[in-house]
Order: C-alpha cells, then sequence, then structure tokens
C-alpha cells in the first residue's frame, strides 16, 4: 500500500498548501477584515485509497485471464460522521459495496477484507484495522450490494493546532504590507504544526500484491 499512500501524501500536500485552516469533516469560510480565511474541524479526512477501492476474483485463482473473472466489487459511497466530546474526536465511517459475479446459478457468499487506516500528517500510519463485509448473492442474482462500517477515533489534542499557529493563521493582514502578500503555509514550522495536527481515515479493500498489480494494469 505504501505506493499509494506516498500519492495520497503528494495530493494532501496540494491540500493544505491551498487553505490556510485545512478542515476534517466540516469547514465553513468566513470573511473578516483581513481576508477570508478556513475554521479547522479536527474531524479526520475520510477517503478511499487510490488503487485499493476495487477488487477482482478470479476463477481459478492466479488467472488474470479475462474469461477467469468470477467477482467484481467496488466500494463506493463513502459517508462519514464525527462528533467531538472535547477529549477523543470519533468518526464513523460508512461506505457500500456493489458487486457482480459471473455464475448466477446458485446463492452464494463472497466475503472481502476490508481495512481502516488512521493516517497523521499524510504519512505516519498510527492505526490499522482489517475486517471483512459479506456479499449475500441470491439464486439467479448476478448483483449484490451490502454496506460496511469503520469506527476511528484520534486525541482531540492531538488534531487540534497549538494557539500559537492558529493565531498565526488567522491574524488580520492589512493590504500593502509585505505580511499581507506571504502565505503562512510558507513557513515550514506552521506548515508541520498543520500536517501534524491533521488525521486521515482511508478505506479499502484488502488486495494481495497480485491484485493491487491487476488494479494499476487493468
Amino acid at each position: 500500500m505504501t505506493g499509494h499512500v506516498n500519492a495520497r501524501r503528494t495530493a494532501l500536500i496540494v491540500l493544505l498548501a491551498s487553505a490556510a485552516l485545512l478542515g476534517g469533516c466540516s469547514r465553513k469560510g468566513q470573511i473578516a477584515d483581513g481576508g477570508v480565511y478556513v475554521t479547522r474541524s479536527p474531524c479526520p479526512l475520510v477517503g478511499i485509497v487510490a488503487g485499493t477501492g476495487d477488487v477482482t476474483l478470479f476463477d481459478p485463482v492466479g488467472s488474470t485471464d479475462a474469461r477467469a473473472i468470477d467477482v467484481v466489487a467496488t466500494m463506493t459511497n463513502v459517508r462519514a460522521s464525527c462528533t467531538d466530546d472535547g477529549t477523543t474526536v470519533t468518526s464513523v465511517a460508512s461506505f457500500d459495496v456493489v458487486a457482480t459475479r459471473r455464475d448466477p446459478t446458485a446463492a452464494r457468499q463472497v466475503v472481502l477484507p476490508y481495512f481502516d487506516t488512521v493516517m497523521q500528517g499524510g504519512s505516519d500510519v498510527v492505526a490499522k484495522n482489517i475486517s471483512g463485509v459479506a456479499l449475500e448473492f441470491a439464486a439467479g442474482s448476478m448483483r449484490a450490494q451490502t454496506r460496511g462500517q469503520s469506527t476511528v477515533r484520534v486525541s482531540k489534542a492531538a488534531a487540534t493546532l497549538p494557539a500559537a499557529i492558529t493565531k498565526e493563521l488567522t491574524r488580520q493582514r492589512k493590504a500593502g504590507e509585505v505580511e499581507a502578500a506571504i502565505d503562512p503555509m510558507s513557513k515550514p514550522e506552521i506548515r508541520s504544526a498543520v500536517a501534524k495536527a491533521t488525521f486521515e481515515q482511508l478505506l479499502g479493500f484488502q488486495l494481495t500484491e497480485a491484485q493491487l498489480r491487476y488494479n494499476a494494469t487493468r
């Protein structure tokens, strides 16, 4: 999963640079003297890791021939809710799994493993859990759908920017001043603090190396 995480890290850095205060599950733009700034939420950013949102099962196992495709499943419709009790931030992400199969003859259950990972700063894995989601194909049906859920908890203190950093990011800047033309995110210490306080809740199918290669080349 390393290559996909690195790609996501790059995307996160670009996103951080474009918004002074990067949010999580909710953000509000506010107009104030000195410009527009974004109110930051401690909620994790939620998404599917690139290349892991689809899985293809083959029969016989090991084949990658189109005629051997057995089941194809996709993770989609990720939704998140976030609560903050003052000490812990809890994020609950739900998602749908939609699948089709080649042979609709008999009823069949297919269990697909998936992971939920908590990333800090776009690069550090602070928690990972592997679960399974069960698809129930009815006899005569080529399609099945189910829903999965992931819950993660993050320390509110860890997801909160230091007061000095928040003050610098939201400080009023007057037009014409040198400081007004400088993006505060260009300062390494501010960029580092924002990244450290930013968490992501990432989901995806737990794929084998062969399945990852197939997704990358199909």
